[in-house]
């Protein structure tokens, strides 16, 4: 039987007023990432997540190598309960954080963290997830680049021109385009002669835009089987960056997070306005923390991605 070992009504709720803790999303994560954590209680989600999904995701966190958690289906399960691993012993403290957000795949360890979603129920979206947009994936081939210093406004007209897509805002001079390889080469040509640069990503498909519309019908499945929760902690979503707390919002919210881009510039925007100071990156390296000091330098900015970075961030 699963372990029961997080029941957040259970531990004391010390409220962090002023502080948000955020999950990043694919691309952070990285071979061997669950080691550090092996003697801390909350590494027993790895064999929660062996048995509820029939299969050793285990392996995903301690012997996979780089080129399996390039893979969604891994990475994306991976990921989840890894941060559910560091936010559990994160929240043993005994401090809850006024907000939380997640950036793409982070979003459901968000709302995992609020308490919107259960452990086995976030899982198992979590799952259907990867697995819906691997085949949206191999129905509408795509990929992603990252337009690094280039003027937004000539990102967007390039995409107008070239058929991509704005798939994540991530910061100012940090923009993610997703589309066809014929309309990423075509961008790439339109802003050659531009400030900054395009580069590539490794992700094998164009997430966060129209190409993921084949997931939607099957993942919607998914979600109107689960059940969502009201929360104490609001939870910021990518779609509009707005903070919600109110359980029926979340699977309209996720659906068009497949087809929508990630607005985390606005996110973090939302978070300084709602009288956040400190915002706290839980994973296996720091991605988010990086994205925040462009966006709001007055933001205090902290990381934790082994056991012995808990106690300075509580």
């Amino acid at each position: 039987m699963a372990s029961t070992l997080h029941s957040q009504a259970a531990l004391p709720a010390r409220l962090a007023l002023t502080t948000a803790v955020v999950f990043p999303g694919q691309g952070s994560q990285r071979p061997a990432m669950a080691l550090p954590w092996a003697e801390e209680p909350t590494f027993t989600r790895w064999a929660d997540a062996d048995e509820i999904l029939g299969r050793d995701i285990t392996h995903l966190g301690i012997t996979a190598d780089a080129t399996e958690l390039r893979e969604p289906a891994s990475c994306q399960v991976a990921l989840f309960v890894h941060h559910a691993v560091v936010w559990d012993a994160w929240r043993r403290g005994g401090v809850r954080p006024a907000l939380v957000a997640g950036h793409s795949l982070g979003e459901y360890s968000a709302l995992y963290a609020a308490g919107v979603l259960s452990f086995p129920d976030a899982l198992r979206l979590v799952d259907a997830r990867a697995r819906a947009t691997q085949a949206a994936a191999e129905a509408s081939p795509g990929r992603m680049v990252a337009c690094l210093g280039c003027d937004a406004e000539a990102v967007a007209q390039a995409c107008a021109a070239s058929g991509a897509h704005v798939a994540n805002d991530n910061a100012p001079g940090q923009v993610v385009v997703a589309g066809s390889p014929a309309a990423l080469d075509r961008l790439t040509e339109l802003l050659a002669d531009g400030p900054g640069r395009v580069a590539p990503l490794e992700v094998g498909a164009a997430y966060h835009s129209p190409h993921m519309a084949p997931a939607v019908e099957p993942f919607g499945a998914a979600l109107d089987r689960t059940t969502f929760a009201d929360s104490d902690v609001a939870v910021v979503a990518n779609v509009d960056a707005r903070a919600h707390s109110t359980g029926r919002d979340w699977p309209q919210l996720l659906r068009a997070q497949l087809t929508s881009p990630v607005r985390w510039a606005d996110t973090v925007r939302t978070l300084a306005a709602e009288g956040i100071t400190a915002v706290v990156e839980l994973g296996a390296s720091p991605v988010l923390t990086g994205l925040v000091k462009r966006i709001d330098r007055s933001l205090e900015r902290r990381f934790v991605e082994a056991p012995s970075d808990l106690e300075g961030t509580r």
